[in-house]
């Protein structure tokens, strides 16, 4: 499909604003921003996936004193754009980067184009004394609803290269992938309705997964889980 069609589909169906720089992306969280009265200790960074999360289960934010600022539908490019106002700027101890599916899918990135700005939101922190935690992309077998958009494989790409630069900058790196994936390296219906975003039991997941990272105290347990018509999963958190 050419890319402009992915583009159009990628408004229509999860609220593409992020084809471009916009205004609207510096305000959507200005207000929020201008009235935190408490120290933060992590920003979660992201598209979609973050915003919806918080809907999800706020008080996994508010409890832990973590700033949710994921935007529906953004690529990886406004995203370093708003990077200074909507992270360093709230000086928080550490930063939650999850993005990429977006700029693969519908915004006519390579895999490289888009380490290349997780790289440079990577560095930013680092420069101001914030720690980055770089997390896998989610498992996707079709975006939205279009058998012709197949992710699995661009998934998987993308998630080695983002470990192999973890590995090499020595930052870590956070697999929610290896938990999520079914046998064809999507999201399995008991973790997601339209397998892009997860439901309520993903993001459980992906809490458990993220929270020692998250609070400065990161955990190597071994965590299980299962899900129907797929084989049982194991990872190291």
């Amino acid at each position: 499909m050419k890319s402009w069609k992915r583009a159009v589909w990628g408004v229509i169906l999860f609220g593409g604003l992020g084809l471009q720089v916009e205004a609207q992306d510096f305000e959507r969280y200005a207000k929020a921003n201008a009235a935190l009265n408490t120290p933060v200790e992590c920003v979660f960074m992201g598209n979609s996936i973050t915003d919806f999360w918080f809907a999800a289960d706020s008080a996994f934010f508010i409890d832990h004193h973590f700033a949710n600022r994921g935007i529906g539908g953004q690529l990886s490019t406004p995203m370093l754009a708003r990077f200074r106002q909507d992270v360093i700027e709230l000086h928080p101890k550490r930063v939650v980067i999850l993005a990429g599916i977006n700029d693969l899918a519908f915004g006519g990135l390579s895999t490289q184009q888009v380490l290349g700005n997780l790289v440079s939101m990577c560095e930013l922190a680092r420069s101001n004394g914030i720690t980055p935690i770089l997390c896998s992309l989610l498992p996707c077998y079709i975006f939205g609803y279009n058998e012709k958009w197949k992710m699995a494989e661009p998934v998987r790409e993308m998630n080695e290269k983002l470990r192999d630069y973890a590995t090499q900058a020595k930052i870590s790196y956070v697999d929610y992938y290896t938990a999520l994936t079914d046998e064809r390296g999507g999201l399995p219906e008991c973790y997601s309705k339209d397998g892009v975003h997860p439901n309520a039991a993903g993001y459980q997941i992906m809490e458990s997964i993220i929270l020692p990272y998250a609070l400065g105290k990161r955990a190597t347990k071994k965590v299980s889980v299962h899900f129907s018509g797929a084989k049982r999963q194991s990872w190291t958190r």
